[in-house]
């Protein structure tokens, strides 16, 4: 049985407010822009979670939001404030508690990224993928027959877009 992993940095994100707790800080215009663009870059081809596992800081559930208004019917968000600047194993934890067939997490860097990296048998060639920049999304399959099992170094990429490639 397949399973399947969409990956999302949250978007951009406001710092208009310098004072303003990190935790609540919303999307900015291009973090708006972009997020909708990524949801329907999912949209049209086929990628719609059942489940969505989403940090409980402001801008990725934002990011969650935008996105899932491309979809004819988007699974409600479980907010997970343990994701919120995650470290990889935390990341790996939560997504082993998944029941869904196909996942989403929206979550934030330095975390995602170096999830992204472990997570994944072999890396992409694009150089951005280490960095995984704002709204950068990899859908990644894995060959288990539930969550539980996922382990380091087994998925597949089958397809990743950055942001800035398409807004």
């Amino acid at each position: 049985m397949t399973l399947r992993l969409i990956l999302t940095r949250h978007a951009k994100s406001s710092w208009s407010d310098p004072m303003m707790d990190d935790h609540e800080r919303p999307l900015n215009n291009r973090g708006r822009a972009s997020a909708q663009a990524v949801g329907a870059w999912l949209a049209a081809r086929g990628y719609v979670p059942d489940e969505a596992l989403v940090s409980s800081a402001t801008r990725t559930r934002e990011t969650w939001e935008l996105i899932a208004g491309a979809f004819d019917a988007a699974p409600a968000a479980v907010i997970r404030p343990d994701l919120y600047n995650a470290e990889p194993e935390g990341m790996l934890a939560a997504l082993r508690e998944a029941t869904g067939r196909v996942v989403m997490i929206v979550a934030h860097n330095p975390g995602a990224a170096y999830f992204a990296q472990g997570i994944v048998e072999v890396p992409p060639p694009d150089a951005r993928f280490g960095r995984y920049p704002t709204a950068a999304t990899t859908v990644i399959d894995f060959e288990f027959s539930d969550w539980g099992g996922v382990v380091w170094r087994s998925g597949r990429i089958v397809d990743l877009v950055f942001a800035r490639d398409l807004i």
